[in-house]
């Protein structure tokens, strides 16, 4: 087995190793206290290919491999979770779920703008009554006359009020359960969307979060993503390779929040001794190195089997619940480093722990990658 990035991987993450000291690091504190969305720096990884990452080079994208993608998402998470987290959701939600089942219409249509970052992605499947059960969901899209008319809403949806195009799923006959969903496309600015109030947060401040409402939106028969009634299945599919994403965003916040933390340690005095040089603060570090290494090795894993066409659901949801509760445990770990420093905002341990604690919560909790590792485990056994 071979564990090391290869040239052009290793120059993807020197360059956004740049990029985030210079243009995100010294602007995330910023960030989170005005919980703006850095609309320019988002459009500065645009111009760097990062927000069509995957999308092949016909459709504008950079066509990059899955371990690629999670070496960008792990990188720029170091320096800013929250720009992460839109990197993230824009390439493996709603760019993806386009690129995986769109037809080449809808292909040819919404790609090249999503992959230069001319309009970003929302992609929207949970409710306010519909989180972990997704099937529960009440928008209902009806077929009348020639077009398809969608009513409901959709909450805590990533890029909802900053976003260009929205996939969207919605009931089409709820007596299929799972067989009975479909995803429909559209830009922002159709008539019957409207965007209800803006989410504040915890944590991942600068992500914008909303509430999306539709009232009698019309769409046509070619705002279809994959097939009439094949949105579940299709959206468990994406959902599978998003998984890998959130785990890259987890390492790269816990990696962020160890370094941050070490540089302090060497900084701190105490008893007349940096307290880098204390056992207890070290055991901490070797705890945090520790597990977001094996994190980091995990999430690869995941993504080099899917690069290379292998099941990987099982892997994915793994390294997404390893990778998420060990950067949880780091960060909290750093702030403990800190001190009182570390529960203010005068130093980034404290937004670091704020953010981690998405990554147990979005794209599936930790409970829910419990039970698809869990099932998986005894089906294959």
């Amino acid at each position: 087995m071979e564990f090391v990035l290869n040239d052009e991987q290793q120059a993807l993450r020197d360059m956004l190793r740049t990029f985030v000291a210079k243009e995100v690091r010294p602007k995330a504190g910023e960030w989170d206290a005005s919980a703006e969305f850095p609309r320019e720096t988002v459009a500065k990884l645009g111009e760097l290919g990062i927000l069509g990452a995957m999308v092949p080079e016909e459709y504008g994208g950079s066509g990059m491999d899955m371990v690629s993608y999670a070496v960008a998402v792990e990188e720029i998470s170091k320096g800013d979770g929250s720009l992460g987290l839109t990197v993230a959701s824009h390439n493996s939600l709603c760019t993806a779920h386009i690129l995986g089942f769109g037809s080449e219409t809808v292909k040819r249509t919404y790609l090249p703008e999503l992959a230069s970052g001319r309009a970003l992605g929302a992609w929207a499947l949970t409710e306010a009554g519909s989180g972990s059960d997704s099937l529960g969901m009440r928008t209902k899209a009806e077929w009348k006359k020639d077009r398809w008319v969608i009513n409901g809403s959709k909450m805590f949806i990533t890029q909802g009020n900053v976003a260009g195009v929205y996939v969207v799923l919605a009931v089409t006959d709820r007596g299929k359960g799972k067989d009975g969903v479909t995803a429909f496309v559209f830009p922002a600015g159709t008539k019957g969307l409207s965007v209800g109030r803006k989410l504040h947060k915890l944590g991942m401040r600068s992500s914008d979060t909303a509430e999306l409402v539709f009232e009698d939106l019309e769409v046509g028969p070619d705002a279809v993503v994959g097939q009439v009634d094949s949105g579940f299945r299709d959206t468990m599919k994406n959902l599978a390779g998003g998984r890998i994403s959130i785990a890259a965003l987890s390492v790269g916040i816990g990696l962020g929040a160890m370094r941050a933390a070490l540089a302090y340690s060497k900084e701190r005095v105490q008893f007349g001794r940096a307290v880098a040089e204390f056992q207890a603060i070290q055991w901490m570090f070797a705890d945090m190195g520790t597990e977001l290494e094996a994190a980091e090795l995990m999430t690869f894993r995941a993504a080099s089997l899917k690069d290379a066409g292998r099941p990987y659901t099982r892997e994915a949801a793994m390294a997404k619940l390893f990778a998420s509760e060990a950067a949880m445990r780091a960060t909290i770990k750093a702030v403990q480093v800190f001190g009182g420093y570390g529960y203010t905002q005068e130093y980034p341990a404290e937004r670091f722990m704020r953010d981690a604690k998405l990554c147990e919560i979005g794209e599936g909790t930790s409970e829910i990658q419990r039970i698809i590792i869990a099932r998986d485990l005894i089906r294959s056994h």
